[in-house]
């Protein structure tokens, strides 16, 4: 819908029918709630006064998008948000013009606007378009949006960047510049100066007091602009983020500079639905709820990794008073706020600064710390170099915790964790291995705690898959176990949660064939599978994770660099494509890596 022709009073109406309708879809499907509503009236007023069809459009991370795909000819297809074969939960070019660039990952987009304002000025085009990059405060203190802050302060493209300040990321902000932006009030350097102030003017009447308030304002609207001032951008704010004339003025006059400009809104998560207004980490991302009372269905059903995980480290932690962590802003989704509660100096969150993490834990190794650097397989992604760098080269023994290892439904292809396994297999030091249980994870950590080389542990989100086995051994290095023998000529080798998909799709074809739990696919049980490479020439490897560089791949360069032939390998991992979003069951199906899928092409092979 074209909006920019809309009065004061058929925005603000637009306003409240949009968060009607996102309340409307995200109740029933679930998806990210507070941090959109929040972001409701900035989005409109992007949208009257600038145009989504030739000015770069980029929101960081996206989550926060959905009043924008709501104007953008997306209002019923809303109705199929995040779910299997609909709209995505984030911005996405193939689904819309008017999407400028996927997103799923913070602090993108200042860099992304940099990049769009170099390509309109070499096309000569700066005189009828402007990038316009909304970040939040969470994402605008990692060290991306600082690198680009810094270019564009200096080559003075026009460009507006929004900063939308709402007092929390996904959990609480970390880090100086968040404080900064939040909390300038409350330093006690303002606070003295405010004390001697109120008590000097009050021998002076209603005009003193009136004065030290209106200084009082313009010291807020100045303070946290000195840093983007320094850096060379234009700086407005702060300003309500919910006020529509104030936004629309503002754009306005920040589109009309002709130079890079932050504008500074502060808002409200959750805008518009009282129960989540305010610091609620759980209504940013949201299963279906009760729109009356708020409440959501009990989850049932088996305990998820994320919880085992939790329960094992303050085991730990009790034995082992080495034992320290970090997480990069998801201490909720990763288990570890918990940990953060009862042991606030050995763990920490250090907010989206995944680089940071990973060296930082890097120096606690090197001081004689165990440190476990727990981040969603994902995000590890952003880190890589400094694994690289700061961990593996110096053989530190930093274990990289990582959850949602796999499919993770319906966030879609910016957070699958499909590609650990192939990215740190190739680092020289690192070993990689995989519980399949709870019991094993138990075992999994205990292994890790005293191990003294570089480990990554990956495991699902969610529960793990269920299958009748035989108890976990411990672990040992390099160490695989043998769940099920057999005469049999097929061989069934599964990795992580990938031994529970081979267990039911083995029960489901009443198979006799052989299940090896791998454990271990850095260093590989050679020894194992030298012996079962005699016995079984069928072998069919299941796991959670990119065929390229994947499982497959390393026993496929064992077998050549042991001379061992004869051996036909079929590897059920992920082919080479991002994997959509929707269900993860539906999603699975549609890769053909459900058990009844899996069933029918070991039944293929086989013939």
């Amino acid at each position: 819908m074209d909006i920019s022709s809309y009065s004061l009073d058929e925005l603000q109406k637009l306003c409240g029918d949009i968060r009607e309708r996102i309340l409307e879809v995200v109740s029933v499907n679930g998806g990210h709630l507070s941090s959109t509503l929040g972001a409701t009236e900035l989005i409109v007023a992007m949208h009257k006064v600038f145009d989504s069809k030739k000015d770069p459009f980029i929101f960081d991370v996206s989550h926060q998008a959905y009043a924008h795909k709501l104007i953008t000819d997306r209002w019923e297809a809303f109705a199929t948000l995040r779910q299997f074969g609909g709209l995505s939960g984030y911005t996405k070019p193939s689904e819309s013009e008017d999407d400028f660039f996927v997103a799923g990952h913070s602090s993108t987009s200042i860099s992304l606007g940099v990049g769009a304002a170099k390509a309109i000025t070499l096309k000569g085009e700066q005189k009828s378009r402007i990038p316009v990059a909304m970040i939040g405060d969470g994402s605008i203190t990692a060290g991306m949006a600082f690198e680009a802050l810094n270019e564009l302060g200096d080559r003075k493209y026009p460009m507006v960047i929004i900063l939308n300040d709402n007092e929390m990321s996904i959990a609480k902000p970390i880090g100086a510049l968040s404080r900064m932006l939040t909390s300038t009030m409350a330093s006690p350097f303002y606070q003295k100066f405010k004390k001697r102030t109120e008590s000097f003017v009050d021998n002076f009447g209603d005009g003193a007091h009136y004065l030290a308030k209106r200084f009082e304002e313009s010291f807020k609207l100045i303070t946290p602009g000195i840093l983007f001032e320094e850096l060379g951008i234009e700086y407005i704010g702060p300003v309500d983020g919910h006020d529509l004339k104030t936004l629309i003025d503002t754009f306005e006059m920040a589109k009309a500079m002709g130079k890079p400009v932050i504008i500074h809104a502060q808002t409200v998560k959750g805008k518009g639905y009282k129960i989540a207004e305010g610091q609620h980490e759980k209504w940013h991302g949201v299963g279906p709820f009760d729109r009356e009372s708020g409440s959501s269905a009990p989850k049932n059903g088996p305990k998820a990794a994320t919880q085992i995980y939790t329960e094992a480290m303050l085991a730990l932690c009790e034995k082992n008073r080495k034992v320290v962590g970090v997480t990069a802003a998801m201490p909720g989704g990763t288990g570890l706020t918990a940990l953060i509660e009862k042991y606030p100096d050995r763990f920490w969150d250090a907010a989206i600064a995944e680089q940071h993490a990973v060296t930082s834990m890097g120096a606690l190794a090197h001081e004689g710390f165990k440190p476990f650097c727990t981040i969603y397989s994902t995000f590890m992604q952003r880190g890589y170099d400094q694994v690289i760098h700061d961990v593996c080269l110096m053989d530190l023994p930093v274990v990289f915790a990582m959850d949602r290892a796999g499919t993770v439904g319906e966030d879609g292809e910016t957070h699958q964790g499909a590609f650990d396994v192939s990215f740190m297999r190739a680092i020289p030091n690192m070993r990689l291995c995989a519980p399949r249980d709870e019991l094993s994870f138990h075992h999994a950590i205990d292994f890790a705690s005293t191990y003294a080389h570089p480990l990554s542990l990956r495991y699902p989100r969610g529960a793990f898959l269920e299958a009748d086995l035989p108890e976990s051994l411990p672990f040992e290095e390099g160490k695989s176990q043998l769940l099920i023998e057999s005469e049999g000529d097929v061989l069934f080798i599964g990795y992580g949660n990938g031994v529970g998909r081979a267990a039911q799709t083995r029960a489901l074809m009443g198979s006799d064939a052989a299940l090896l739990d791998l454990r271990f696919v850095k260093p590989l049980d050679g020894t194992m599978l030298k012996t079962l490479a005699k016995k079984h020439k069928k072998w069919f490897v299941f796991s959670d994770s990119a065929k390229m560089g994947g499982v497959g791949s390393a026993i496929l360069e064992f077998l050549s660099e042991a001379k061992i032939g004869g051996i036909d390998i079929t590897s059920f991992e992920y082919e080479d494509a991002f994997i959509t979003h929707g269900n993860t069951k539906l999603v699975e199906e549609s890769l053909g890596l459900s058990p009844q899928k899996l069933a029918e092409r070991v039944r293929a092979a086989l013939a």
